[in-house]
């Protein structure tokens, strides 16, 4: 009992937690948790703790009926969410569990600051005027930098928007720009200072697309703050459409920098920024890309239909000036789409289109910002609409998927970041599907050591979907070493 008061108190967590410490210091409770047995660990809270199974159930955001099943033995806890969500609704200090010392442990519970002040309409309901997306661009960053992260986290975590809330509220791309007449500033920006801001905008966009997360997304914030500044003015017409250019693209690389950090909804409102940036500056080949990464969004959300909708939208607008490079993309978003709703047929055709297009591709005929997708590219994005098949039918697309991802992996290396990674756990994920349990625990050990390259959120959500196949396979030693790694990371 003095072992676990003093460790809270080092922790320095003040919220009493539902089970007193000396259950908590109890050696069979301490077993229980350090093997991840859940039936005996509530088995245990039960006796010694005097928690029924719906007061469990409650405080780790678990049904009553799911409690039972798991005291039962009839069912497993695999799943890394639930078990921080048992350790922070039960307030189990992180180590019994082998994770990273819990949030509450380190701070005492505060209350929620105040909401920003200068709330702003949604943005369905902002006019499609390049003046109106200067104010909405000036809004987002000065709402984002004079936030921290935990605040930050705390009050734009929502959920994304879906369905015709999101996908009506887009209509606007496909209607010409207004003109906006009015007295402003005169800019003194020349074609020099927006080369400069162009090659800026480049050079964050590699950094994400290589590393991922969100280390420098307050960089790129105050560089989209600088160019919506500029634009408050009134620049040159030529001055001002690259102005909205790179606009678009930093609000690009702000929406995917949120999306890595896990702040689905302010990466949904910076997509929209870019959107309406792009439409400004008459770009919509990049506009059909913004729509490209919503979809994107979309299907990580497991909204197929509207990721679909998305995508025909940026096909309809799009259709008379993209290249083929860029129009193979979309093709491969949207066989993501089928293969998510299970239409093998629609992905098949699908993607074959996109080979058609890829292999019309010209080296140097396309924006620099689709010069990622090459070969390579479209064997990993098929081999991972492959996988999605493959959960549901292993026998038929398990085997095809990994020989697609490992064309991947052949033609592009670590130097990849965020790619190669999501090739490796890719790839492991196909091996437990195949049933090679000895070759998914050592793709495994691949997959781990090529995220702890990156700063990727979603690398780590996916990493965190090969926990529950190392589970059950206790008599593996590769495989409890493959958990373990898996586990450390996550906690890390």
């Amino acid at each position: 009992m003095q072992r676990i008061a003093t460790e809270v108190r080092a922790h320095g967590c003040r919220r009493p937690g539902l089970l007193a410490p000396d259950v908590l210091d109890r050696a069979d409770v301490r077993a229980a948790l350090a093997e991840h047995d859940f039936a005996a660990s509530f088995t245990l809270f039960k006796k010694w703790g005097g928690l029924s199974q719906n007061r469990i159930a409650s405080a780790c955001r678990l049904t009553p009926g799911k409690v039972s099943t798991i005291i039962s033995g009839s069912q497993r806890v695999t799943s890394f969410d639930v078990v921080c969500r048992i350790a922070d609704g039960l307030r189990i200090p992180g180590g019994l569990l082998g994770l990273a010392p819990r949030p509450w442990e380190g701070t005492p519970t505060a209350p929620h600051p105040p909401e920003a002040p200068g709330v702003r309409p949604d943005a369905d309901e902002i006019p499609w005027r390049p003046d109106a997306t200067v104010d909405l661009a000036t809004h987002l960053t000065r709402s984002d930098l004079v936030m921290d992260r935990r605040a930050l986290t705390r009050a734009l975590a929502g959920a994304a928007v879906t369905g015709a809330a999101l996908l009506d509220s887009l209509e606007g791309w496909l209607v010409p720009a207004a003109t906006v007449t009015g007295r402003r500033r005169p800019g003194r920006l020349g074609i020099r200072e927006v080369e400069e801001l162009e090659t800026t905008a480049r050079a964050f966009r590699q950094w994400d697309h290589q590393y991922g997360g969100g280390l420098r997304r307050k960089a790129v914030l105050g560089q989209l703050a600088e160019v919506s500044g500029a634009l408050d003015d009134h620049q040159a017409s030529a001055v001002a459409d690259r102005l909205y250019r790179v606009m678009a693209q930093l609000a690009g690389t702000a929406a995917t920098m949120a999306w890595d950090s896990g702040l689905h909804r302010r990466a949904q409102d910076y997509y929209r920024l870019a959107l309406r940036a792009a439409h400004a500056g008459g770009d919509v080949v990049f506009g059909a890309n913004v729509l490209a990464g919503m979809a994107r969004q979309m299907l990580y959300r497991d909204r197929a239909d509207d990721a679909l909708q998305l995508i025909h939208l940026a096909q309809e607008g799009a259709r008379d000036v993209i290249g083929p490079r860029v129009r193979a993309m979309l093709h491969t978003r949207e066989a993501w789409a089928y293969a998510a709703q299970g239409r093998t047929a629609g992905f098949q055709r699908a993607t074959a289109k996109a080979a058609e297009d890829l292999a019309a591709a010209g080296a140097d005929d396309e924006p620099y910002w689709i010069a990622y997708f090459d070969e390579a590219e479209l064997a990993g994005v098929t081999g991972g609409r492959l996988l999605d098949l493959a959960r549901t039918d292993p026998r038929r697309h398990a085997v095809q998927a990994a020989n697609r991802i490992r064309t991947a992996l052949a033609t592009r290396g670590p130097e990849a970041g965020r790619s190669h990674a999501l090739d490796r756990i890719g790839l492991a994920e196909c091996a437990f599907l195949a049933g090679d349990i000895q070759g998914a625990a050592a793709e495994t050990a691949l997959a781990v050591q090529a995220a702890r390259g990156t700063q990727s959120g979603r690398v780590r959500t996916q990493l965190g979907q090969l926990y529950p196949y190392t589970v059950g396979h206790s008599a593996s030693r590769p495989v409890r070493e493959a958990r373990d790694s898996i586990r450390d990371l996550l906690s890390s």
